[in-house]
């Protein structure tokens, strides 16, 4: 039904242009003069014929406008050159400089300092307009300006240009993105040719060449490197941008790096129709426009009609041109709205991507494809050839023929897809009465008021409108039959203390005043939606293989209350616009010289005793009354004038005359280390913004500076060594050493990279000398914290005796939150948590705990044992005959996050026995079965239910904290970040 239906959309699209006539359609202007050298060079550089269309065979002429090559020295996608992001952008100003039909717009920077920009490109008069027209499309998209006025918006679009915005290289990996879109404005300005004047009269283009300006200067780097030892191994682009590398472009919920803000700001400030992300990766030209099932479920279904009809609508014209190797559908699933194209799909937009083949820099190179990626499907009808000598120019040929098909079949349709927006955002301004519900409420009296807040600002950075209750409200849940399995319509908080909330029985809710409402009838009401709502992937979904996570709820993430609610009511209390600051939500209540801060599971307890140095921090062991409030374990007794601190953390104090009495420890301000590996920083970068947003000082430094440094202990308290995102064995044994080094440092050819952090090779590991100075530095007393793969390394080493990781058969987890709780063994490191909270599990990493080394796989329990063969039914006992028979002793009957205990048979003689002050412990373990799920896939969750999440190893006098979850994620776990602050502030007294 689905290829019928994509057949038909495309049938409807080419009706207008007959197969003969085509050619005719996309023929240039024949008074207009062309760039024969230019032409040349483009034929010369594209290594077959085939990979070419009449929309990219030649160049328009201009007498006072530059191409490409007076920037590049070359034509766009010449081989063996990559320009500077400097060159990318004075490029474009030229074109403004020499044209009225161009305009510049810096929108932001990156977390470096470096410039992003925009570029409008439309008929002279259309941008001679911008101003007015962004406010045309302002009132279309918020329909309640214009009162949601059918008769005012069709004014409003007779009179208004779409926008079709293009964006690039935010992978900096994929290379040839900046020049095509050089190009291509340089065409869209210039060329004559009857359907580009249609697209400047229709449509204005909006271009943002570099998307990670920080990544592509370091990718520019390894490149030229790559050209001054063309017969060395190349290094690898270890960072693309200051923190993240491919996951930036999965940051389009949190909005925690530049670019995506950035980009947001643009959006809301432009409203294009489209966002469209330039990417590399498969041959020949993939419009992942439509996707696989599953979609999200949270965007208008009109979308998913605006997706079928652009991207067969692409496919269909390309191959008609030409083009072999140009699909769409494929296995790319449209459920996250991580991506940085999805800006517009939660936005009332429409998100598109490409993926056009390259070849990570502008080598020519003879590929070779995997046989999947040229085989013909029902949705690849004319496939790419199996091996094929591919270069830069070939991909800037297919990315720009794209786009230029695309606007051209845009420009043709402005108005179906003007009016179709003006839909979506009335459909979006009515969703609490079209799909409910009336909205999110976030309590006044949540203790975790820094993650509160943080999530507010998520929403402002999403343009979504918060307003504060002005009275306590009360809200009403109707009753409803619930499906016994866990799922989306699980209860979305544990219940409140001292009661039991009964499935499917009705209930109700008081808000205090001072609440923050998320109303649903507002245009970017889906984005809110969808962050905050619960998602379900079903565990038969055809799609077996998620492209990426499948559970984000930021409320759980968050460790905030977030309340659904669907009583209208909501709608009609009395409420006022609100954009709260971290400062606005910090309270100080009573007077006196002494600040008690609660440990409630708040990660800036951490960034309190770094911003406050100079100031006396106690810590209370023991839970205490006062100032008329109960305070448990972990909150901080703070002397000294740290109310701006607190203020500027959100976080909230009662202060006191005198301290109150409770057993103390005094807070030292902890030296921490965090340890990266050479052969990847993907993972360890939102460790390194989790850290550097606490404000928590630390060093960074790598495996071999750990191989060479036998006195760790001596420099660093704490060593956090977060996932690396491969086989643990690679950390420790490095790469293979052949031929000469590859370097990481800043030269005069590589300017730009080795400033983060820099090596002479990058191939040696840790190696076993750095596995023994990790291990002194445990065994003298340090905390080494480690998480995912690099637990999984510390126990393969025997840093964490007693621990293995635990067998989990049968599970399906990708990308899963589900609920952890503190097990019965007190820690600092679980302060603040009293309840099952959520934590972010990528594969079900779970461990198992002993009190020998090499684990309990052949000590018997009572869930083990079995009785054997012998008289009586189940429940008795096979009692022998004869004088003398002793009852066998009972079997201990012990949990799956638990150590077996021993009897004295067990412990005789035993050398794998480990003394009681070594033995691991479990302080963190997952939920029971019935209440693990709480957002995204999980199937087989017994496999994983009640095992350890998070264990406490003991080598020496030191620690190794392991997790089984990764607690630093994204830039969303924040409800798991105390977890870390927790250990790294009690380092010493774990």
């Amino acid at each position: 039904m689905q290829r019928l239906l994509a057949f038909a959309l495309v049938g409807l699209a080419g009706a207008a242009q007959a197969a003969d006539g085509l050619e005719s359609h996309f023929a240039r202007d024949p008074a207009q003069a062309v760039d024969a050298a230019y032409g040349a060079k483009i034929a010369e550089y594209t290594t077959d014929a085939d990979f070419n269309t009449i929309l990219t065979g030649y160049l328009p002429a201009s007498a006072s406008v530059p191409t490409p090559m007076a920037a590049l020295g070359d034509v766009a996608g010449a081989p063996n050159r990559l320009p500077r992001l400097q060159v990318v952008h004075d490029y474009f100003r030229s074109l403004e400089q020499a044209s009225p039909r161009v305009k510049v717009f810096p929108i932001g920077r990156s977390e470096e300092g470096r410039e992003m920009i925009a570029v409008a490109i439309a008929d002279e008069a259309l941008i001679a307009d911008l101003e007015a027209n962004r406010e045309r499309m302002a009132q279309l998209a918020d329909p309640r300006r214009i009162g949601m006025d059918d008769a005012r918006a069709d004014a409003l679009i007779a009179r208004t240009t779409p926008v079709y915005y293009l964006t690039g290289t935010i992978h900096s990996t994929e290379t040839g993105t900046p020049t095509s879109l050089m190009e291509l404005a340089y065409r869209l300005t210039v060329d004559e040719a009857p359907y580009i004047r249609a697209i400047r009269r229709n449509v204005i283009t909006l271009i943002t060449p570099v998307v990670e300006p920080d990544g592509w200067e370091r990718m520019v780097d390894v490149y030229d490197w790559h050209r001054a030892h063309p017969d060395r191994p190349t290094p690898p682009l270890l960072y693309w941008g200051h923190y993240v590398a491919h996951d930036n472009n999965r940051d389009a919920m949190v909005a925690s790096l530049a670019l995506t803000r950035n980009v947001i700001d643009t959006f809301d400030r432009w409203h294009p129709l489209v966002l469209h992300d330039l990417h590399e990766s498969v041959p020949f030209l993939y419009d992942n426009t439509i996707g696989a099932p599953p979609y999200n479920a949270w965007i208008d279904p009109l979308l998913v009609g605006e997706w079928q009809q652009l991207g067969w609508n692409n496919v269909q014209t390309l191959t008609r041109l030409g083009l072999p190797g140009v699909f769409t559908h494929g296995e790319f699933d449209t459920w996250s709205p991580g991506y940085l194209m999805f800006i517009a799909a939660m936005h009332n937009g429409i998100s598109r991507l490409y993926e056009t083949f390259g070849n990570g820099g502008a080598d020519t190179v003879e590929r070779i494809l995997d046989p999947a990626d040229y085989a013909r499907t029902w949705y690849r009808p004319s496939p790419p050839r199996a091996q094929v000598l591919w270069s830069q120019r070939n991909n800037n040929n297919y990315s720009q023929s794209g786009m230029l098909a695309a606007l051209d079949y845009f420009a043709q349709n402005t108005d179906t897809f003007m009016r179709t927006f003006w839909l979506k955002s009335k459909r979006a301004v009515g969703k609490p009465a079209d799909a409910g519900p009336a909205g999110y409420v976030l309590t006044a009296d949540d203790p975790r008021g820094p993650a509160q807040a943080q999530l507010l600002e998520v929403l402002a950075r999403q343009k979504v409108e918060v307003h504060r209750l002005d009275a306590p409200l009360t809200v009403q849940w109707p009753a409803a039959a619930r499906i016994a399995a866990p799922g989306p319509d699980a209860k979305r908080d544990e219940p409140a203390e001292g009661g039991e909330a009964q499935p499917g029985a009705p209930r109700s809710r008081t808000f205090p005043a001072g609440s923050f409402v998320v109303r649903m009838d507002q245009p970017y009401s889906r984005i809110a939606d969808t962050l905050l709502d619960r998602q379900y992937w079903a565990p038969d979904d055809p799609q077996k293989h998620p492209y990426d996570d499948t559970g984000w709820s930021l409320g759980d993430q968050f460790g905030v209350d977030v309340e659904r609610v669907v009583d209208p009511a909501l709608l009609a209390a009395p409420m006022r616009a609100a954009a709260p600051t971290p400062a606005d939500l910090a309270r100080i209540d009573g007077s006196g010289g002494v600040h008690v801060v609660a440990n409630a599971a708040t990660a800036e307890l951490a960034s309190l005793r770094f911003a406050a140095a100079d100031a006396g921090i106690e810590i209370a062991t023991a839970p205490f009354s006062a100032g008329g409030r109960e305070f448990a374990a972990g909150s901080l007794l703070v002397r000294g004038d740290v109310a701006p601190h607190l203020r500027a953390l959100g976080l909230s104090a009662t202060a006191l005359a005198a301290a109150p009495e409770v057993a103390t420890r005094r807070l030292r301000t902890p030296k921490v280390a965090l340890l990266h590996s050479w052969l990847g920083t993907q993972t360890e970068g939102w460790w390194r913004m989790a850290l550097d947003g606490l404000g928590i000082d630390y060093d960074y430094v790598s495996t071999q500076d750990v191989a060479r440094d036998a006195r760790l202990l001596s420099r660093y308290d704490v060593v956090l060594f977060g996932p690396v995102g491969g086989d643990p064995r690679l950390v420790v044994d490095g790469l293979p050493m052949n031929g000469a080094p590859i370097p990481w440092k800043s030269t005069s050819l590589t300017p730009n990279i080795g400033r983060i952090d820099a090596t002479d090779d990058i191939r040696p590991g840790l190696g076993g000398a750095g596995v023994e100075h990790l291990k002194r530095f445990v065994r003298d007393g340090g905390l080494l914290v480690v998480a995912e793969d690099t637990a999984e390394l510390a126990i393969a080493y025997g840093l964490a005796p007693g621990v293995r990781v635990a067998e989990v058969d049968d599970l399906r987890i990708a990308g899963t939150l589900v609920r952890a709780q503190p097990t019965e063994t007190p820690s600092p490191v679980t302060w603040g948590y009293g309840r099952p909270f959520t934590v972010y599990s990528a594969g079900g990493l779970a461990f198992e705990v002993s009190n020998q080394v090499g684990g309990d796989a052949r000590v018997e329990t009572a869930a083990d044992y079995r009785r054997p063969t012998g008289r009586g039914d189940a429940d008795d006992i096979d009692m022998p005959q004869g004088p003398g028979y002793v009852a066998p002793p009972t079997l201990p009957d012990v949990k799956p996050w638990q150590a077996v205990p021993l009897n004295a048979e067990q412990m005789r003689n035993n050398l794998r026995l480990l003394p009681e002050e070594q033995r691991p412990r479990a302080l963190l373990r997952f939920a029971e079965a019935d209440r693990l799920l709480v957002s995204g896939l999980l199937d087989h969750g017994d496999a994983l239910a009640e095992r350890a999440a998070v264990v406490d190893a003991r080598l020496g006098d030191g620690h190794v904290l392991l997790f089984g979850i990764n607690p630093l994620y994204r830039a969303a776990t924040l409800g798991s970040y105390p977890l870390v602050t927790n250990a790294i502030l009690n380092h010493d007294a774990l």
